[in-house]
């Protein structure tokens, strides 16, 4: 082995050799994917992340070389050399090195393999607990492989094109202050400061403001981002963004680094009676109720149909109302047959447009939720009635499957039905439209601001907005939250320090890079496109985190630990 690592470098890749490669010496270091005994030659086939080669052990080589063929196993690490051989007739059309195959001389096994838990192949039926637990042995398929290869050039390009777009790469802290507003912190206790504790940052927000004070212009990185929130579907407690932020700029000059910097990386990479309506009878503040309709045609059973709740549930709805239109238009299969008014059954019958056969979705309460179980739902049933791929796009090649849009112009301002009162969508540090100033002491509920999402392919895959860097309409949109200058010091102090000190016009986004290589690459789940995901429990089955802390470990933070399994 150690001729091979000193001396004999790997001279090729398993996925690169072709017929006009043929009479070569060459080296390849790999793994062998399968093994077929011939008798007088035994054939493997090595495997790197570049592809597939066949090598031959021919007895003739002389015993050496044919005895260490008779040891190689499945997933064995070895190292071969030897000459590049025309296959002649026997060319296998799936292979890039299909036209060849080499003859090894010399051969020497690296590191021998336990039978591995499953299969090292392209398509798996083995269930996905045991491909995380064995996670390093699942990055082995080519699948995973080239989808990881595909996000190293993600990073790359957009390096690239912010490079030459003027931006500066910064790095920015993960060990930070709690800021309330946005989602749940991770909290880490701080050893040297006895009871206090950092925050893994949600997002470099704060920043990456604090970089367009400083005069740096324009900003990037991309980065890990940490929220300890409810895990909903592909949702993970950490992720990674392109993060972007520009000073002395409007809403359409972020727009446009964004169209070239996404186009860059594309382009690489190819009431009414129902007693659970009752508090919708009037308006109430941030509180809606959606109807969705599945057409007779595709043919739901029962069991389908109920199916549809745990994907609702799945996304945070306490359930999913939902009925099914009869010959006369009554409805059937549902709790809400009884209780639903003639009239009203009528009145949305006609607005859903609804026939016998079909069914009916209902979906009541806080409009972002409602928002996001119908859009997901929607999804789910393009893809059920073959409208939409089950995953990726239909031609990745073709330009015109990928759709890009912009969302524009939203509320400021949603209305928290436990608080009571007024919260900022997105945060408090949004530049309202100058229009909508004048609603923000009498009606929040109309003031519309400078945030905005860029969607592809109906998934969003960025969000961000303008900044607010006027003192006293900041003050004015503390104000319409409930947040007094006195508290407002005390959260954001630093912030709004640093805002009186000539801080720029500015603003920013930041991109979903998981959920862009998730599109791109054609992945099934977005687990697939991160190296080391967390399950949908927030656990790690690789590593069995997280685990319990040493009661002296926690002496010396100063943390007890006062939950109680249950009996």
């Amino acid at each position: 082995m150690a001729e091979f690592i000193r001396d004999l470098k790997r001279t090729h890749s398993c996925g690169e050799l072709t017929s006009g490669d043929v009479g070569k010496e060459v080296v390849l270091f790999g793994w062998v994917h399968n093994r077929r005994d011939h008798g007088g030659a035994v054939f493997i086939d090595l495997r790197d992340r570049a592809g597939l080669t066949q090598v031959v052990f021919e007895a003739e080589e002389g015993q050496k070389v044919h005895d260490l063929a008779q040891e190689l196993r499945y997933e064995f690490c070895i190292g071969v050399r030897g000459k590049v051989v025309s296959r002649g007739e026997n060319v296998n059309p799936r292979l890039t090195t299909g036209e060849i195959e080499v003859h090894a001389v010399q051969g020497a096994i690296f590191n021998r393999s336990e039978t591995p838990p499953f299969l090292i192949e392209d398509k798996l039926d083995t269930a996905e607990d045991k491909r995380l637990r064995y996670r390093y042995l699942d990055l082995r398929r080519a699948p995973l492989q080239q989808t990881l290869m595909k996000r190293s050039q993600m990073n790359a390009v957009t390096r690239q094109t912010l490079n030459r777009l003027g931006f500066l790469e910064l790095e920015t802290p993960y060990l930070v202050k709690y800021t309330p507003g946005g989602a749940r912190n991770f909290l880490v206790p701080a050893r040297l400061h006895p009871g206090k504790f950092y925050a893994l940052a949600e997002s470099p927000q704060l920043f990456k403001q604090l970089f367009m004070v400083a005069g740096l212009e324009r900003y990037f990185q991309i980065v890990k981002c940490f929220r300890d929130e409810d895990l909903r579907l592909d949702r993970q407690p950490e992720f990674t963004q392109i993060d972007l932020e520009m000073s002395f700029v409007a809403q359409d000059d972020v727009f446009a680094v964004v169209e070239e910097l996404v186009t860059a990386i594309v382009a690489e990479s190819k009431g009414a009676g129902v007693p659970m309506w009752q508090s919708f009878s009037t308006i109430t503040p941030g509180q809606i109720v959606k109807a969705l309709k599945v057409p007779a045609s595709a043919n739901f059973s029962r069991t389908e149909t109920d199916k549809l709740e745990e994907i609702a549930k799945g996304m945070g709805a306490r359930g999913l109302a939902r009925a099914k239109v009869g010959d006369n238009g009554e409805w059937t299969q549902s709790p809400l047959a009884k209780s639903i008014t003639k009239e009203a059954r009528e009145a949305i019958n006609a607005a859903t447009g609804a026939e016998p056969g079909d069914v009916l979705l209902f979906q009541f309460g806080k409009e972002s939720m409602v928002h996001t179980v119908l859009a997901n739902l929607r999804l789910h049933l393009g893809k059920r009635l073959g409208l939409i791929p089950e995953y990726g796009t239909r031609d990745p090649k073709q330009t015109d499957s990928w759709k890009f849009l912009w969302v524009v112009d939203p509320p400021l301002f949603e209305y928290n039905d436990e608080l009571k009162h007024w919260v900022a969508a997105h945060h408090a540090f949004t530049r309202p439209h100058d229009e909508s100033i004048q609603y923000l002491e009498k009606d929040p509920g109309k003031v519309l601001c400078y945030r905005y999402d860029v969607v592809l392919n109906g998934f969003e895959i960025g969000g961000g907005s303008i900044r607010l860097h006027d003192p006293a309409v900041q003050a004015k949109v503390f104000a319409a939250m409930g947040i007094s200058a006195e508290e407002a010091e005390q959260k954001f102090g630093f912030l709004l320090q640093a805002l009186r000190f000539g801080a720029p016009p500015h603003g920013g986004i930041a991109l979903g890079m998981d959920r862009l290589a998730f599109l791109l690459t054609g992945a099934e789940s977005l687990r697939d496109v991160i190296p080391f995901p967390k399950t949908q429990k927030g656990t790690d089955l690789m590593t069995d985190a997280p685990g319990d802390a040493d009661p002296a470990q926690l002496r010396e933070l100063h943390v007890a630990v006062t939950y109680k399994p249950p009996a």
